[in-house]
């Protein structure tokens, strides 16, 4: 005779030696994951279910969260529960019916994260334009840092690389990884190892060897970075959470390189550029003050008073022309003097008479000298005094004393009060400018 104890047990050591490893598919009711990290649910097909229980040893290694009305597939040991006599599977492995199970967590957390606003566009931060220092984060062995470090020091070979060593693959992987971002913030002020911008990246892969990059812990460590992060995960088809939440997705490492630093071709290039507008900006502007200038001195007053100034200049150069060839001429008489004196006293006995010509030679010149300063002194003194008139006499001079120009609608000078009657514009030209009126009154000349 059986004891219900060893019956249980009799027929749950022939299931497990006829079921210990089976497949079943089914769909998910019941979920309950409790505190101590072991997995509940019920498995149901149809008008059939069966219990399963997955151990935390095994259920830490899901890649996804199972849910209520997910369909997966259950790979375990089929057993029974004693305690209740309850059939169930011991569960070791459960992968989403039609989906890997990275695909389902990375859309889980995917999910999770947009809707608490971690890839919202007003969170990114701008990325500097030319930073002095980069931070990387990688595998120092990797390929994809040679290919970021050869396009640097092309495209500007003065800027500085901080490179932070992690694992990129492997359960490690995102947390190293999220150590170098953290690290690259807490010393960001700091003068000799602060950075401007993080790349975090490695080269392509499958989507196992990309994981890391979808853990929910990196992807809460780059959205918090106060450093502007710039993902460069796998190659231009491969999206991890990374990219959604970094400030600038890079499809390649190596356009990464390109992103972050504007190569200094590109950088004289705009320089030239703005450098040729600014020249035509000053042409321009050069051309319309020229206009400007030439439509005010086609005006007629100017033009009078243009005259009138060529006239006293070309006064002035007759006088200095006189005054030259005056002094010319004194001169020329001087010399022939002294040529023939020069002549006359060959003659003479040098000897007898160079005693008394030599008194008269010095007092010749002497004079000669004083005539000659006190003409010039003359003609400077008089150059002087009509320079000054000639001053007095500029319109501009009597314009800067306060004295106006005023002209009529024609543009006729105005020298009279009868000229213009009450309501006719009028232009008054002053030292510097003009100003336009309207005639509101008229007062003749009561002298007269």
């Amino acid at each position: 005779m059986w004891t219900v104890r060893g019956l249980v047990a009799a027929v749950r050591s022939h299931v497990e030696r006829e079921y210990s490893d089976a497949w079943v598919e089914g769909e998910i009711s019941n979920f309950r994951a409790q505190s101590s990290g072991h997995l509940y649910f019920t498995l149901k097909d149809g008008n059939a279910q069966i219990k399963v229980v997955m151990f935390s040893s095994k259920a830490r290694l899901l890649r996804f969260r199972p849910a209520d009305g997910m369909q997966v597939v259950v790979r375990g040991r089929v057993t029974i529960y004693e305690e209740r006599g309850d059939l169930q599977i011991a569960a070791e492995y459960v992968e989403p019916k039609g989906a890997g199970g990275l695909q389902v967590a990375f859309e889980q957390l995917k999910a999770k994260l947009e809707a608490e606003g971690l890839f919202a566009a007003e969170r990114k931060k701008a990325i500097p334009t030319l930073p002095a220092r980069i931070g990387i984060v990688t595998s120092p062995q990797a390929a994809a840092l040679r290919d970021i470090l050869n396009i640097l020091q092309r495209r500007h070979h003065s800027v500085s690389v901080v490179i932070y060593p992690a694992q990129v693959q492997g359960d490690a992987a995102a947390a190293e990884v999220a150590s170098g971002v953290r690290y690259f913030n807490e010393v960001r002020n700091d003068e000799s190892r602060g950075v401007e911008v993080i790349i975090v990246g490695r080269g392509g892969g499958s989507a196992e060897d990309l994981a890391a990059f979808n853990h929910e812990g990196l992807a809460r460590a780059v959205s918090a970075s106060e450093i502007p992060v710039i993902s460069a995960v796998g190659h231009e088809t491969d999206f991890t959470i990374v990219d959604f939440v970094a400030d600038l997705r890079a499809p390649t490492p190596s356009a990464a390189a390109e992103l972050v630093i504007r190569s200094r071709v590109e950088v004289e290039n705009q320089a030239e550029a703005v450098r040729e507008r600014l020249v035509r900006a000053m042409e321009r502007r050069l051309l319309e003050a020229r206009q400007a200038l030439m439509e005010r001195a086609q005006d007629g007053a100017f033009a009078r008073m243009m005259d009138l100034i060529r006239q006293r200049q070309q006064k002035v150069d007759d006088l200095t022309y006189r005054l030259e060839r005056g002094e010319r001429q004194a001169l020329e008489q001087k010399r022939r003097r002294w040529e023939a004196v020069s002549a006359a006293v060959r003659h003479y006995d040098l000897r007898r008479v160079l005693a008394g010509m030599r008194g008269e030679l010095q007092a010749v010149t002497a004079a000669m000298t004083a005539g000659m300063r006190n003409q010039l002194l003359q003609n400077k003194v008089r150059v002087e005094r009509m320079g000054r008139a000639l001053d007095m006499l500029s319109p501009l001079a009597i314009l800067e004393r306060g004295y106006a120009l005023v002209f009529d609608g024609e543009g006729n000078l105005v020298k009279d009060a009868a000229q213009v009657k009450r309501g006719d514009e009028i232009r008054t030209r002053v030292a510097r400018g003009e100003i336009e009126a309207t005639v509101k009154r008229t007062s003749p000349d009561k002298a007269r």
